[in-house]
């Protein structure tokens, strides 16, 4: 026998069994994995409580926090609202990164979880199929033996009647083949243990496909949201933003969720992967004798083989058997020719039987099933909790960025308000306004009258700079006109030199353009008409 594999639990479930094991009336408990008690059951409900409570906490951060933004407005100053703005986008950025992070987490530890699990209902699809055979052979060899055997040996017994030493010989054959299934009776019933592995196994995996494909969903979910509401930001738009932001307080809530749900599930796995043998001790105790199960669950060389002592006996019982008939078919079948016929149909079932032990002392061997408890354990305590601590950091990275998107959005969108009434204050009538421009495009009329930038406003804006004297053309204005005309076909001001003109800046506000609009009446008899409005 090769020296088996040891199991040493991973240190992360140490980490997760030194968790504070604590029932709903907050007393302490042990934290041995033992899910049947109920103070037990109350310190996972516990765990994902906190979780809730972190839950609470967090949508109570937001609603102060959305309630001092709404209630606390006041007028910002020019100079501070482009760090506002950088701060807005800043944090925009930093919460799609985050998400984008929290989304690659998961799918590694949702694909970790269910390889893990995967390799758990593997293991004990091969234990039960292991299992299953062993009572397969046992049962087809006794209902051989008591069965098949006892017939031939009934029809043998009146054929050599009037032979005493072969009826003693007849006799001594049913002796060993009671001995035997003797023998058989006494290793374990599989089948008729209150632990049935194949019933697990279809309810594991019938749990953790539903899990996964949840996992998957909320995964897609969270990207998508993610992405949409960077799309909103980007195109500045308020339905898409106060959709997300529905949506954003129910993905927080799901991830606050799958957080307790993830730290309660890798917490109770983790107290099992710490001590997983004495668990196994106690829920067979009363089923499977303590030596078959320490075999199994160690398979040490230096303990005995439990079945050891039946299968010898087995053994020895059809080598003497087989003895038997083979002298029989040497010197009672030239006296008792009829006798040929049952004498074979009993060799025929003793080589079937040997075929049967061999095959069940592979079985019974314990680097089998010991190697599919290994695997399992495996599965289990490796990729499983290790993927639902990914998970968990998933879910962590997913509640704080939709935590900080949700406090980003209404500040963009008191951004948008507030660029909104900038641009509600320019006047409507200015020239370099674009939207000025559309109009003037549309409207000749308009586009052809005289421009208050380029006349009414040169004589204030000299007069207040105060220039150098020098001769300053008066040109009238279809001079001006017409040069901007040969650029386009409308009147282009941009292309018209603005400081030698005086003109005022590219936008102003109604207040600025009454400052221009006044002037002197030497002004007004200097230009003429030319300059009405």
């Amino acid at each position: 026998m090769s020296a088996a594999r040891d199991y040493i639990a991973p240190w992360w479930t140490y980490w997760l069994h030194n968790f504070p094991h604590i029932n709903l009336r907050f007393q302490p408990v042990d934290n041995g994995f033992n899910p049947q008690e109920e103070n037990y059951q109350q310190s996972l409900i516990f765990l994902a409580c906190v979780a809730a409570a972190g839950l609470g906490l967090n949508l109570l951060f937001l609603a102060i926090y959305l309630s001092c933004l709404c209630c606390c407005r006041r007028e910002e100053e020019e100079e501070t609202k482009r760090p506002n703005s950088c701060c807005v986008t800043w944090t925009a950025v930093t919460a799609g990164l985050i998400c984008c992070a929290a989304v690659g987490v998961g799918f590694y530890g949702n694909s970790e979880t269910n390889d893990g699990v995967y390799q758990l209902t593997y293991s004990l699809y091969n234990a039960n199929h292991t299992l299953g055979g062993v009572d397969n052979l046992v049962s087809g060899t006794m209902d051989s033996m008591q069965g098949g055997l006892k017939q031939h040996l009934a029809r043998l017994d009146e054929i050599f009647a009037t032979r005493g030493d072969y009826i003693q010989t007849l006799r001594f054959m049913q002796q060993m083949a009671d001995n035997i299934i003797v023998q058989l009776m006494g290793l374990p019933e599989w089948g008729q243990t209150k632990v049935d592995l194949a019933a697990i196994a279809d309810q594991t995996s019938y749990v953790e496909y539903y899990r996964w494909l949840t996992y998957l969903l909320l995964l897609i979910l969270d990207l998508v949201i993610c992405l949409v509401a960077c799309l909103g930001l980007a195109k500045q738009s308020r339905w898409l933003l106060t959709t997300m932001m529905v949506f954003g307080v129910l993905t927080l809530i799901l991830s606050w969720a799958s957080l307790g749900a993830d730290t309660s599930t890798a917490v109770g796995t983790s107290d099992f992967c710490v001590a997983p043998d004495k668990f196994i001790m106690n829920l067979t105790k009363n089923e499977i004798s303590a030596d078959i199960v320490h075999y199994y669950l160690y398979c040490s060389q230096s303990m005995p083989n439990p079945f050891q002592q039946a299968l010898t006996v087995f053994q020895r019982s059809l080598t003497t058997m087989q003895i038997q008939i083979q002298g029989l078919l040497q010197f009672a079948v030239p006296i008792f020719p009829t006798a040929e016929r049952d004498l074979l149909g009993i060799q025929h079932v003793l080589n079937s039987s040997e075929s049967s032990l061999h095959q069940l002392t592979a079985l019974l061997d314990c680097r089998g099933l010991h190697k599919d408890y290994l695997d399992a354990l495996v599965g289990v305590c490796y990729d499983g909790v290790e993927g639902l601590l990914y998970l968990s950091l998933f879910s962590l990275l997913a509640a704080a960025a939709f935590c900080a998107m949700l406090c980003a959005i209404p500040r963009a969108w008191r951004h948008f308000a507030n660029r909104d009434r900038d641009y509600d204050d320019i006047d409507e009538e200015d020239p370099f306004n674009p939207q000025a421009r559309r109009i003037a495009a549309h409207n000749p009329v308009r586009g052809q009258m005289h421009s208050f930038c380029s006349y009414s406003s040169s004589m204030g804006s000299q007069s207040s700079l105060h220039p150098p004297a020098q001769a300053v053309s008066n040109a009238p204005v279809s001079e001006y006109m017409n040069q901007s005309v040969l650029f386009g076909g409308n009147p282009r001001y941009e292309n018209v030199p603005l400081i030698g003109r005086g003109s005022p800046p590219p936008s102003y506000s109604p207040s600025m353009r009454a400052t221009y609009l006044s002037m002197t009446d030497d002004q007004r008899r200097h230009f003429g008409n030319d300059f009405q409005v």
